[in-house]
């Protein structure tokens, strides 16, 4: 089982910056820069809220799931 993280694709979509991004979600550069590459191992509700918010944007959008391990980007 393997959670991909899209959130890069999503903010190039809709060209916001890593900065602008976690300035209006009101988290640190350095958090929201892991949670775009995928290095965390999970995420509160209320993070994803305001990320799914700020870019008008489904949390599907963001998350995909995938059983296959070695699809992981």
């Amino acid at each position: 089982m393997t959670i991909i993280l899209r959130l890069d694709r999503v903010m190039a979509d809709r060209k916001i910056s890593l900065n602008e991004l976690a300035s209006r979600v009101g988290i640190s550069n350095v958090n929201l820069s892991n949670i775009k590459t995928g290095k965390i191992h999970a995420i509160r509700f209320t993070t994803l809220d305001a990320i799914c918010r700020e870019l008008g944007c489904q949390p599907g959008d963001i998350l995909e799931y995938s059983d296959d391990p070695g699809e992981e980007e």
